[in-house]
């Protein structure tokens, strides 16, 4: 369940950032955030994308959860999802 709540609220962060953002600085966003949580450290969120918001520490526990959980995946199923965010911007460069 605390993993649960985690996944919600980081959601929940994303679904009020890209509100803020036009559709293209969406998109971006979205995708150097889910980057960089796969593949990064939750203090690379804070510098890059989540970079010029004001993220609580309420927030950065979601975050640092969420980080933990998808570290802790089987390095297949990582791997997946890091394959599909390469095909999902190798379809936007194409665009």
């Amino acid at each position: 369940m605390k993993g649960s709540r985690a996944l919600l609220l980081v959601a929940l962060t994303l679904f009020c950032i890209c509100r803020l953002a036009t559709g293209e600085e969406c998109n971006e966003f979205f995708m150097d955030f889910l980057q960089t949580l796969l593949v990064g450290t939750p203090e690379e969120l804070y510098e890059g994308p989540l970079g010029k918001y004001n993220v609580n520490e309420d927030a950065k526990a979601a975050m640092t959860e969420l980080k933990s959980c998808i570290d802790g995946l089987q390095p297949m199923h990582k791997a997946e999802l890091i394959k599909l965010l390469v095909h999902v911007l190798g379809s936007q460069d194409g665009a």
